[in-house]
């Protein structure tokens, strides 16, 4: 699949292959080709891109801004820096950005309550459960009576998720036999580096920083969702925006995508780039700035089928059940309407 050229088999299937590197370096060739015509033409449209000023969506934008990655596919991208999650999906709903990226669980929730929002996948890298170097917990029953921190709040969708797992392999519910501590995850980090916790479960840049610290993962999410008969490949953040504003105008989506897709293409393909990339990653140590490319790269989504849509609605029945209306709203059941796709 040439990233800087989708074929219109992508666009409407929405299916995913798994990107080679000689694909990747060929699409970038052309990419760079074929980019001062489209530049040169004119006729770029904005697309006002929220995303927060942290993690590896700021991280593609500065790729693109570096290279002119957005003009060079017919558009301009209006960057709106957002304070947290909360305010991405406020801004959307308002209509003061385009587009932001969250999760499908949220997209379901808000088609359900009328909005007309659709996805397209991102990442499939969410977070993971770290213990202590030397912790004595090899499995989940091991965490039974211990302090395990959650970043965010009783209804994160991995929390749930690895609620979810013990009930299937012990018949028993975390929520009643650990004692969870929630809260963000910078602060959490501190606890666990502190002593103070026995496990956390965290998002996976925290997970990456505390693995470079010392910290043993005891399970990502890609597992978690394994362990409940759903594949890891199944990416849960995707790219977010709304169904009139993408049919208004197919050729801005068009290009929005193209453009990060080139982005990502580079960050999975050359190290340099993650050099340049240095100041936007917080750390100076370079084993740390490994593990974050590592993590990053190995969230990028390798296919988005027929598969990978199924287990979406399997998994959906999961957290419902799990998470109830306080998750999922008005939803009654699994929308696959959700992930967009181009009419042919």
């Amino acid at each position: 699949m040439l990233i800087s050229n989708p074929p219109r088999e992508w666009l409407t299937r929405a299916d995913w292959p798994l990107i080679s590197r000689r694909a990747v370096l060929a699409a970038l060739s052309s990419l760079i080709v074929a980019g001062p015509t489209a530049a040169a033409s004119g006729q770029s449209r904005p697309v006002r891109f929220g995303v927060l000023g942290f993690g590896t969506a700021a991280w593609e934008v500065d790729v693109v801004q570096r290279y002119g990655l957005d003009i060079s596919h017919g558009v301009s991208l209006e960057v709106r820096r957002l304070a947290s999650t909360e305010a991405g999906k406020t801004a959307l709903l308002a209509g003061s950005v385009d587009v932001i990226v969250s999760d499908w669980v949220w997209v379901t929730r808000q088609r359900a309550e009328g909005a007309d929002l659709v996805f397209v996948p991102y990442s499939r890298a969410v977070g993971a459960l770290e213990v202590p170097a030397g912790s004595p917990v090899r499995r989940l029953a091991d965490f039974d009576g211990k302090r395990l921190g959650v970043a965010g709040g009783p209804l994160d969708k991995s929390w749930i998720l690895l609620r979810a797992l013990n009930l299937r392999q012990s018949g028993r519910d975390l929520a009643a036999s650990v004692q969870p501590v929630f809260g963000a995850p910078p602060l959490l980090e501190q606890e666990f580096l502190a002593g103070r916790l026995n496990g956390l479960l965290t998002f996976w840049n925290f997970a990456a920083q505390l693995e470079a610290a010392g910290a043993q993962r005891l399970l990502n999410v890609g597992q978690i969702l394994e362990g409940l008969g759903v594949s890891g490949e199944l990416p849960m953040l995707g790219y977010v925006f709304h169904e009139d504003w993408a049919r208004a105008d197919p050729a801005v989506l068009t290009g929005f995508l193209k453009t990060v897709m080139a982005a990502k293409s580079l960050l999975a393909t050359s190290d340099s780039e993650w050099h340049a990339l240095a100041p936007q990653l917080g750390t100076d140590d370079v084993r740390l700035q490994a593990a974050l490319r590592d993590a990053y790269r190995d969230g990028i989504p390798r296919r988005f089928g027929r598969k990978e849509r199924d287990d979406a609605a399997r998994l959906f029945s999961i957290l419902a059940d799990l998470g109830g209306e306080a998750l999922v709203g008005k939803a009654k059941g699994f929308d696959p309407g959700i992930f967009w796709s181009i009419p042919a």
